[in-house]
């Protein structure tokens, strides 16, 4: 579409003539505009995307439906250049397998089996993490001997879904509390892949929540928080968080997020498989069938986590499958808003589902205290997981806001009290804003005042560095 206009002639015979053509030529360019093709997405992605006839800061027009997307970090992945998230392409650099030895099974998942490893040149530990073959479409697999009952495939390639958890690790590699993966290995007969990580001294989860005290459940939530901003923030949604993908030293005090199969890159307006997270995490939009969900999906799993943290109680909606997980959702928020919810993204439930769900008020969150987790449970607390477990994925916190939020940022940078262990047992408090100590306090004790003498404990680095050290020499903060 061309329009040509001799502006000089219009005007010199009429100003008002110049005028209307001006304005014409200004209404065909807007048509022009509407008309021309909007720039390809993603190949990966294409089949999932139709034009837009509405757009608005959380939420498109399709077709007549209501769909969504990120309120954060929308257009990461459309900004990048495609080698960044199109692992399909990703050429693997394989490293030594003989660079590594067994030691110990830990863990197996339905696509993996985890051992805890040796490195035989540095005699350093570490997590060897063995991929199983699939025998369906997804992996690309034959037996290695039709006659062989014992299961054991030969790998002729390396599967998507692998790529795309390899892909995803180097693009995260160094982001804060992500577990590093240090090398990618195969063995020369079967071809099976195994991923190198970083080794943690984790404990069961299962052990530990029970003895984590307020401070400490705030310090895990936000280190847990830095690593989903870091990811969501490059583009990425973990889609599997839960407690068993939260390993935490706790001497170290060391968290790190693990398990990144799951991962997927995000595109503002694709539709997802909703098959995905733990039942026990999945957030609403996975268990009515919105499929162009975003990094939310996170922050709702990671609100299940500090429920059952705070309140004892885990898993905190315990379903018993997808169906009645979502009862167990509508039980304790209400059907009022899920209703809302539904009508919002124009969603309908299947009646059986909906007979199953009923109707139901909103269950008060003062509820769930009790005797054992009144310590752990605050205004703050309930505000916050309030702020979190929200039908509506766009309603929930971003990971950035869940870190500036009172209950975790503020009150996390400032603790008042600093527990250090004494020369003979015990422990010995420090008021770290009068930095008093007490006479018995051991040389341990007096060479961390004349350190910390020197750092402004009123910044939020120096309270971080305060934290770290006193970590590092067996103390642990206290509110």
């Amino acid at each position: 579409y061309t329009i040509a206009v001799d502006y000089t002639t219009a005007v010199a015979s009429h100003g008002r003539c110049a005028q209307f053509l001006f304005r014409i030529s200004l209404v065909c360019a807007v048509l022009v505009a509407y008309r021309a093709p909007l720039a390809s997405p993603p190949d990966s992605v294409a089949g999932n995307f139709l034009t837009f006839s509405k757009i608005n800061s959380s939420k498109l027009e399709i077709d007549g439906k209501v769909m969504s997307k990120a309120r954060v970090y929308t257009d990461v992945n459309v900004l990048r250049p495609r080698e960044y998230w199109d692992y399909e392409a990703l050429t693997v650099q394989w490293g030594d397998q003989d660079d590594y030895e067994v030691v110990r099974k830990v863990g197996r998942g339905k696509y993996s089996e985890v051992f805890e490893g040796i490195n035989v040149n540095s005699n350093e530990k570490c997590i060897i993490k063995i991929l199983k073959p699939v025998k369906k479409k997804k992996a690309n697999v034959t037996r290695s001997n039709p006659m062989d009952n014992s299961l054991v495939f030969k790998w002729r390639g390396l599967d998507g879904w692998i790529k795309r958890e390899i892909k995803i690790l180097q693009n995260l590699c160094g982001g804060p509390n992500v577990v590093k993966l240090l090398d990618i290995v195969r063995d020369q007969h079967s071809k099976t892949p195994s991923l190198i990580f970083e080794y943690v001294n984790s404990t069961d989860f299962k052990v530990l929540y029970p003895t984590l005290t307020d401070y400490d459940i705030r310090y895990y939530i936000y280190e847990l928080l830095k690593a989903l901003d870091y990811c969501h923030s490059q583009g990425i949604m973990h889609r599997d968080v839960k407690p068993h993908n939260v390993m935490i030293d706790h001497e170290l005090r060391k968290l790190r997020l693990i398990d990144w199969g799951l991962a997927e890159f995000y595109h503002p307006g694709k539709e997802y498989n909703v098959r995905v997270a733990s039942r026990y995490f999945k957030g609403p939009e996975l268990l009515v069938d919105l499929q162009d969900y975003d990094y939310s999906l996170d922050m709702w799993s990671l609100g299940c986590m500090f429920a059952g943290m705070i309140f004892r109680k885990e898993p905190f909606f315990y379903g018993h499958d997808n169906q009645d997980q979502l009862v167990k959702i509508a039980k304790v928020l209400g059907t009022d808003e899920m209703n809302a919810y539904l009508h919002k993204y124009q969603l309908e439930l299947d009646p059986q589902l909906e007979a199953m769900v009923g109707r139901h008020s909103r269950k008060p969150w003062s509820k769930f205290i009790n005797a054992d987790n009144q310590h752990l449970v605050s205004p703050e607390a309930i505000d916050f997981l309030d702020k979190l477990l929200r039908y509506d994925h766009q309603d929930r916190l971003t990971a950035k806001e869940a870190m500036d939020f009172g209950m975790i940022g503020k009150r996390l940078l400032g603790a008042r009290r600093v527990c250090l262990p004494k020369a003979t047992g015990g422990i010995i408090l420090i008021d770290i804003h009068t930095m008093a100590i007490p006479k018995q306090a051991c040389w341990m004790i007096i060479a961390a005042r004349a350190i910390l003498a020197q750092i402004p404990v009123e910044f939020k680095t120096g309270k971080s560095l305060i934290r770290h050290l006193f970590a590092t020499i067996g103390g642990q903060f206290d509110c």
